[in-house]
């Protein structure tokens, strides 16, 4: 068999160390990587899919000592013994809430912060409450479902995909009809949706804040707002431009860039890995956001004189707040010293996602 598939591992801890089982037999070609976060292991043996390769991938909860830590295999299993840096009880293995289904407890050598070294204690439990195995295995302690937080994202995230498909096939269809002609009227027939899903996408700021999401609270609030900004203020606030090509093509650009992301997100939430959907994630951005950048650019630069004219947003004195501002000064601030460092910036931060996305692990054989 040609595919690499996934053991049952079993887990338990006391107050300063993890024990992990992974159920394999006749190991063979046992390789370990384990850094102070993640666990990575792979290995020819028999597992519940027959004589196979086998591997994982573990996120650790908190820093373990690689150099304190070891594993031994014996002939039913193998057997790792991970020292943790700082003494006390986590409350899950993994990073993240979600627990994957290979993982299980020992239950065996499982102990709690309640009951660390009775083992009277354990064993009457068990015989007290026989159901005990199953409350245990659909929490995992620590490992209790957010039903609804997953749902409600799932449902964002596809309510999302879908209004950006709409807005695509709209613009694509009245392209393949009309050609270019079409553009001038992007605002018309698109513009109503756009709005809608951008507000919908200031929920992104809230998910963090609610711990829905682990993103920065101010990353997501800066790349919603910039967008808001150039779609509100830039586009919806003056007729002129929405009849121009680079509104157009910044829908085009912003359609791509979210038919890709939100599958992704979907994808990650029911922990499926499709290969081709994270490189496209984690790639399409390469030629797309320098793109969208000009585009931006070039909105805000032919817009200064409409602004000048219309003096929009420009708040002059004498007023009862004595406060002064004028907007085509602004815009023209943004151009000169914020549009390259805000391009630069946010790529940097997608090709370090990429570079720990898209590299092929390491597996080196530690320990004897």
């Amino acid at each position: 068999m040609s595919g690499t598939l996934t053991p049952f591992v079993y887990w338990a801890q006391t107050e300063g160390q993890v024990t992990l089982k992974v159920d394999l037999t006749d190991v063979k070609d046992l390789n370990v990587n384990l850094k102070e976060t993640t666990l990575q292991v792979t290995a020819y043996g028999q597992g519940a899919r027959g004589l196979n390769n086998y591997s994982f991938d573990l996120n650790l909860h908190s820093p373990v000592e690689p150099n304190e830590s070891s594993y031994k295999v014996i002939d039913r299993e193998v057997d790792f013994v991970l020292r943790k840096k700082c003494n006390g009880w986590w409350p899950r293995l993994t990073s993240q809430p979600q627990k994957p289904s290979w993982l299980k407890i020992d239950f065996d050598k499982w102990k709690s912060e309640d009951m660390d070294d009775n083992e009277d204690e354990k064993r009457n439990i068990l015989n007290d409450y026989p159901d005990m195995y199953d409350k245990l295995h659909k929490e995992e302690l620590g490992y209790r479902k957010e039903d609804f937080a997953k749902v409600y994202l799932v449902v964002y995230n596809l309510c999302q995909f879908v209004g950006f498909i709409y807005v695509l096939a709209v613009m694509a269809i009245r392209y393949s009809r009309d050609g270019p002609d079409s553009m001038k009227e992007t605002y018309d027939m698109v513009g109503g949706p756009i709005k809608f899903i951008q507000l919908l996408q200031f929920l992104e700021v809230m998910h963090p804040l609610f711990g829905y999401t682990k993103s920065s609270v101010l990353v997501s609030l800066l790349q919603t707002g910039g967008r808001a900004f150039i779609l509100f203020c830039m586009i919806d606030a003056e007729p002129r431009m929405q009849t121009k090509p680079a509104v157009f093509y910044l829908f085009l650009i912003w359609s791509m860039v979210e038919i890709v992301r939100y599958p992704y997100y979907i994808t990650q939430l029911l922990n499926v890995e499709i290969s081709l959907l994270t490189w496209l994630r984690y790639t399409i951005w390469i030629p797309l956001y320098p793109m969208g950048f000009v585009c931006e650019g070039i909105i805000m630069l032919r817009n200064i004189p409409y602004f000048e004219e219309t003096q929009k947003f420009t708040v002059s004195l004498p007023n009862s707040y004595n406060f002064a501002i004028h907007f085509p000064s602004v815009i023209r601030l943004y151009l000169l010293f914020l549009l390259l460092p805000g391009m630069y910036t946010l790529m940097s931060r997608m090709n370090q996602m990429r570079s720990r996305k898209l590299k092929k692990p390491q597996i080196k054989k530690k320990y004897n």
